[in-house]
């Protein structure tokens, strides 16, 4: 099913796994179909606009309210506290696959973060890594999950239905859902935003015009799948950063029918429609730009998601990397496949770096030498996938982030290597 509400927020999605599960004409009839408990999931606060407000129906088995106490896990979240603050640039290598058995709430691992979880915008960003299936369910009432696998094909039983995904495409996760991840690959390593501020939305094209960038067509929901499973589970819950559990004795993935537009979806960055220069010099990087989470400030944005995909450079007259730049927004970038075009080595899939605000970056010495003196042709950057969590507010890295072994130490050495080039005699 396709999730065009992206564009708008105000289409309504449906799904039912039983013929006659959803009502017809109204949301809480007295006896529901089948037998079924009727449940509001919202997103938003009651009260606001129609255009923003996200919410969905959900018909099932078992209400929510149907589960004991939770009580604090003795295994937390890996990453630790926050730690110094640091205007430096950073880079990491890709983080070592566990030795353990591991599942997908155990393999998180806090990176960078902005704000606490108990803050009404920021965003916390993580790396998982896992070698098992989760035989728990997990919500997060911190926020929104941004899922972008990197090694390995998820498949995310969530309680509105199933989704499949691999490296290159990416999953949103609402705030609240219940969700179950499954490796299908022996092996899976990725990336997670936690969106703790306004909902994930496509951002308004303005000159571009109606078409270009994500087609709203592109995003898909799952169809409604439930489990009617009278056996123990646990529930694993996020609140205010740390791990709360309690023992159900049913799966909670028990919806039957639901209708909204509070739902999780999946799109495939291999459908972005990339836009460019077709004369000279570089649009702002913002052209690259998947989803957005607008803050109240008008094109400030809390998170953004940019994507660096295949696409052909074609600028005449131009140096044809990204640009050396400093930036009011903080930059968290990732690669999912193959290199970077601004980095010669020590950028790895799987990899990260920050660059800070109004931190000095850009192509490293071997890049831009290349690039200033190589012949402009048409030429296609191909078999790559980089990516970008920008947000406007400062990203702190965690203890871990700032003491673990793949932290490079000499990050700031691939710009050493840039020759003073500067002759006042020749111009």
């Amino acid at each position: 099913m396709n999730l065009e509400y992206l564009s708008g927020f105000g289409n309504e999605f449906a799904s039912e796994a039983l013929p006659g599960a959803l009502p017809v004409g109204q949301n809480s009839p007295q006896k529901a179909p089948y037998g079924l408990y009727t449940e509001l999931f919202s997103g938003t606060a009651f009260t606001m606009a129609r255009s923003e407000a996200r919410r969905t129906w959900l018909y099932r088995i078992q209400p929510s309210a149907n589960h004991p106490a939770f009580a604090k896990l003795e295994r937390q979240l890996a990453g630790g506290p926050l730690g110094a603050v640091t205007p430096n640039r950073l880079r990491w290598n890709p983080l070592d696959s566990p030795s353990e058995p591991t599942d997908f709430i155990d393999g998180l691992v806090g990176m960078v973060a902005n704000a606490g979880s108990e803050k009404p915008s920021g965003i916390s960003i993580y790396h998982y890594r896992a070698n098992r299936s989760m035989d728990r369910v997990f919500f997060n009432a911190d926020g929104e999950l941004l899922l972008v696998p990197e090694q390995g094909r998820l498949r995310i039983a969530t309680e509105l239905g199933v989704l499949d995904v691999e490296p290159l495409e990416i999953v949103v996760l609402p705030r609240g859902l219940k969700f179950r991840v499954e490796l299908l690959d022996a092996q899976a390593r990725g990336y997670v935003a936690e969106n703790h501020g306004a909902p994930l939305r496509l951002p308004d094209l303005g000159p571009i015009g109606s078409n270009g960038l994500a087609n709203p067509r592109d995003f898909l929901s799952p169809v409604a799948h439930y489990e009617d499973r009278k056996q123990p589970t646990t529930l694993v819950q996020k609140f205010l950063g740390e791990l709360w559990a309690c023992e159900l004795d049913h799966s909670p993935l028990n919806v039957v029918a639901w209708h909204g537009n509070n739902v999780p979806y999946k799109y495939d960055l291999r459908r972005f429609n990339t836009i460019g220069t077709v004369s000279f010099d570089h649009p702002d990087p913002s052209i690259f730009t998947v989803l957005t989470s607008p803050t109240s400030t008008h094109g400030l944005a809390n998170l953004d998601f940019v994507i660096f995909p295949p696409r052909w450079m074609v600028a005449e007259n131009t140096f044809r990397p990204p640009w050396f730049h400093r930036n009011l927004m903080n930059e968290y970038m990732g690669l999912i496949q193959g290199a970077y075009d601004a980095k010669a080595e020590g950028f790895l899939p799987g990899g990260a770096s920050l660059h800070s605000c109004m931190s000095a970056h850009g192509p490293d010495g071997e890049t831009c030498t290349k690039a200033i003196n190589v012949d402009l042709a048409p030429h296609k950057i191909d078999n790559t996938m980089a990516f970008m969590f920008e947000t406007s507010q400062v990203l702190r890295p965690t203890q871990f982030a700032l003491q673990c072994p793949q932290l490079q130490p000499s990050y700031d050495a691939c710009w050493a290597s840039l020759p003073a080039t500067f002759n006042p005699n020749r111009r």
